[in-house]
């Protein structure tokens, strides 16, 4: 197990893990993998690695500005804009 640590290091990667029995530290993450896993990775196909890479961006940028989040019922811009608006 160090080595591998040590060959993380060595390559400028910085390892994360969760804390010991919590299964709560990365639920924001793994929630936002599922969705782009079910609206972007399996429903499109790819010419090549920089393809998925020009493709990944706009998805990302969508996710973050355009995407209707439910529970909302605006996209996390527009909750932003509003919240701010309203304080």
């Amino acid at each position: 197990m160090k080595q591998y640590v040590r060959t993380l290091e060595s390559r400028g990667i910085v390892q994360s893990m969760s804390r010991k029995g919590n299964c709560y530290d990365n639920a924001v993450m793994e929630n936002f993998f599922g969705i782009m896993k079910s609206e972007f990775i399996y429903i499109k196909e790819f010419e090549s690695v920089e393809h998925f890479k020009i493709e990944l961006e706009i998805y990302i940028d969508y996710y973050n500005t355009k995407r209707i989040k439910a529970k909302l019922k605006m996209s996390r811009v527009q909750y932003r804009t509003y919240f701010y608006q309203a304080a």
